[in-house]
């Protein structure tokens, strides 16, 4: 078959869609300047295990988890523009692996595999299906026709479209007859922004003979969005395109060269241009009006970060998200590493912490837990716990209790958080959505029973108990969900667990306590205590705890409370010695039991890390005193 003439396809499509191109939304973000696309797909594939008989597009179906850790690794790396792996996969090379028929379920994959990451990373970057040269042989030197070509390109891109695609980037051709053809039938299947980009040899020629002009003159008159150069030799015959380029354009450009030229060494092909010379190649670039710049053969996460940096002015703008009215400041959500909480840094620096429970409103006003929660700040406390249901009774949640205090308040919060009234994926999807909220402590707990006579009955779920939801916990924090599959960012929970040192079952429940920890509980707080004997005694059983402790204290308010917490409640016991001095001390039961509560702080300061502090009856006043208290001896601690 004939060649298409060039300049009959490259006026077909003329710029009648121009006014509608201009609102797609990666048009509007190159209008905000230069666009940082990723690097080489093939290059990492090989680096990571992939042969050079593989298909690397068929990887798709075969190790999709590769892909995708590619992907998640160039938007980490601050990549704005993804390419899918989907470059070689048209008919005419899936071909010479006997994937002829896989083109559709191929391109489909990588396109999904490709937005997928995007989700997971969170970021939001563009996805473009990447096509590619046929790697036919054209009569009359070979069989193959331009027309069969772009009927290749036309289903290639449906399957591309169909799954999603932001665009489509035509990248490394060096027959200008042929990108032209596989544009213009894309065009007719699809109207998703297209980023052409052609591969000149050193002369500033494509294979088939055209310049510089030539080749902006057909891609222009078919309506590519952007134009530019890809692959070749390296970033300064990239940059020498780019003026040339520059000074044709009336849209944008791009330039996407190889780490240099390629050279064999030990039996393995290496590209030696380093990350630092693409950040240099990448402020020239911007300099001379490059709007998309990537790498391409040899480039890697590495080379991205780096130019990242070197155009870190116009690289992605920070995202922000912006908490509810009463947050006086937006919380910036950045991959750079965030610092380490209060109270992580206390119990790093083996500093006493001083923590106040505070039980969620039963309705819908907060209003008495702020105030609580403001008068405890002021007293010196380090840190707030909140309730998930207590006694298995319905509250407000815990979550929005604790963003409230923290952004009302300025206090840190730990959640009690159970795995009673959620599911597995509930459990995950809450916990995910606490931490980009900024909550950032976490007690593991089963939850308690629910009560047999609550009517209409409530069903417990219990898929895991507290030991797995400290699995859970770990695996966030490793980067994965509890299957295994990737969430992008690891979170950054500090794992809190809980012990009770009365157990009557204590053997069971050390063990359970030893698996906790084996699970990657980072932080223990135990059941009260209301003597140094009692603390004594469990810690000669237990030995030297493996994780900070803090002691649960509760200031008694009255020898009835006392007796009823000893002979009611699971997990209390109280000495007879205390239920004496609260008996004796009739109705300034109050005073004696803020007296017990300082005398067992101060006694136990050399054996825990901290206390936290349960109030009884919604008394904050009265801890409030006891955290002055302990506050006033840290600081006399500290002077010493």
């Amino acid at each position: 078959m004939k060649k298409p003439s060039v300049l009959a396809l490259s006026t077909a499509r003329g710029s009648d869609d121009d006014e509608e191109s201009v609102t797609h939304p990666f048009l509007e973000r190159l209008a905000r300047g230069p666009l940082l696309a990723d690097g080489a797909m093939g290059t990492e594939l090989f680096r990571r295990g992939a042969t050079s008989d593989q298909c690397l597009d068929a990887l798709n179906l075969l190790l999709p988890d590769l892909v995708q850790q590619i992907h998640r690794d160039y938007i980490a790396a601050g990549a704005e523009l993804i390419e899918t792996n989907t470059f070689g996969a048209n008919r005419f090379r899936l071909d010479s692996h006997g994937l002829a028929d896989k083109v559709r379920e191929i391109n489909r994959a990588g396109a999904a595999i490709a937005r997928e990451a995007r989700e997971i990373m969170g970021e939001a970057v563009f996805v473009a299906g990447a096509v590619g040269p046929s790697g036919a042989m054209f009569a009359p030197l070979g069989p193959v026709s331009y027309e069969s070509v772009a009927e290749a390109a036309k289903y290639q891109v449906e399957a591309l479209a169909e799954k999603g695609v932001d665009l489509l980037v035509f990248e490394t051709f060096t027959d200008l007859d042929e990108i032209v053809a596989v544009i213009a039938a894309a065009q007719s299947v699809c109207d998703l922004p297209i980023l052409a980009q052609i591969s000149f040899d050193d002369g500033r020629r494509t294979a088939s003979g055209h310049d510089v002009k030539q080749v902006y003159a057909a891609l222009s008159g078919l309506g590519a969005a952007v134009i530019g150069a890809n692959c070749g030799i390296g970033p300064r015959q990239a940059l020498d395109l780019l003026g040339q380029l520059a000074g044709l354009a009336d849209r944008p450009i791009s330039v996407q060269p190889n780490a240099g030229y390629p050279t064999r060494v030990g039996g393995r092909v290496v590209y030696l241009a380093s990350p630092d010379y693409f950040a240099d190649f990448a402020r020239s670039a911007v300099a001379g009006g490059a709007l998309v710049i990537g790498g391409c053969c040899g480039t890697t996460p590495d080379h991205t970060r780096a130019m990242r940096s070197a155009i870190r002015p116009n690289a992605r703008p920070t995202i922000v998200f912006t908490p509810p009215e009463q947050s006086p400041e937006p919380v910036a959500l950045t991959r750079d590493a965030e610092p380490r909480t209060n109270l992580s840094g206390k119990l790093d620096r083996r500093e006493f912490v001083v923590s106040v429970e505070v039980d969620p409103p039963k309705g819908s006003n907060p209003a008495k837990a702020l105030r609580g929660a403001a008068l405890l700040r002021d007293a010196g406390v380090d840190l707030i716990n909140i309730g998930d249901s207590p006694m298995a009774k319905v509250r407000m949640s815990g979550l929005g209790l604790g963003l409230l205090i923290q952004q009302q308040v300025g206090v840190e919060t730990l959640l009690h958080f159970t795995s009673r009234d959620r599911n597995l994926m509930a459990l995950q999807a809450d916990l995910l959505g606490m931490h980009a909220l900024g909550i950032r402590h976490v007690l593991a707990l089963t939850g308690d029973q629910l009560r047999s006579s609550l009517n209409p009955p409530v069903t417990a779920v219990w898929d895991v108990d507290s030991i797995g939801l400290v699995g859970i916990l770990t695996r966030l924090n490793s980067g994965v969900d509890y299957t295994g599959t990737s969430i992008g960012h690891p979170t950054r929970f500090l794992i809190a667990c809980s012990v009770s040192p009365n157990s009557e079952d204590l053997d069971g429940e050390l063990e359970r306590f030893k698996r906790k920890v084996d699970a990657g509980a980072q932080l223990t707080l135990s059941q009260p205590l209301f003597s140094l004997e009692q603390l004594d005694r469990f810690l000669q059983r237990v030995g030297t705890l493996p994780i900070p402790h803090l002691l649960g204290i509760v200031p008694l308010e009255s020898f009835r409370q006392a007796e009823m917490l000893h002979h009611e409640i699971p997990g209390f016991s109280i000495p007879v010695d205390v239920r004496e001095r609260m008996r004796l001390a009739g109705d300034r039961g109050a005073e004696e039991g803020l007296r017990i509560a300082e005398e067992l702080i101060e006694g136990a300061r050399s054996s825990v890390s901290g206390v936290y502090i349960i109030t009884s009856y919604g008394r904050y006043d009265a801890a409030a005193s006891l955290v002055r208290q302990v506050a006033a001896r840290n600081v006399a601690a500290a002077a010493l």
